[in-house]
């Protein structure tokens, strides 16, 4: 089971991740969207699409811009749709 963990708290856990470029995807209903507030923040990918970002906030802390989705990506990033993947002090543990 990987977990992403941040400020104590499981903010994700999947037996199903996949992995893109080093980062670990969730599968959506594996994230606990509680913890997710998008944030307005988007980059490219020349091969994946448009990323949207999420601050995490636990117990009143909050990183900023730390996760993010590709909710319509291109044809060869398709099996990541909507999978979530972590960076920044989430700490990934399998």
């Amino acid at each position: 089971m990987v977990k992403a963990i941040w400020n104590n708290v499981v903010i994700a856990k999947s037996d199903d991740t996949i992995e893109v470029e080093g980062n670990l995807y969730f599968p959506p209903d594996s994230v606990n969207m509680d913890f997710l507030v998008l944030s307005g923040t988007k980059s490219t990918c020349p091969w994946k699409g448009v990323a949207e970002y999420y601050d995490v906030a636990v117990d009143g802390k909050v990183i900023n811009d730390a996760a993010w989705e590709y909710p319509d990506p291109k044809e060869k990033a398709w099996h990541i749709k909507n999978y979530v993947a972590f960076w920044k002090s989430v700490e990934i543990r399998k």
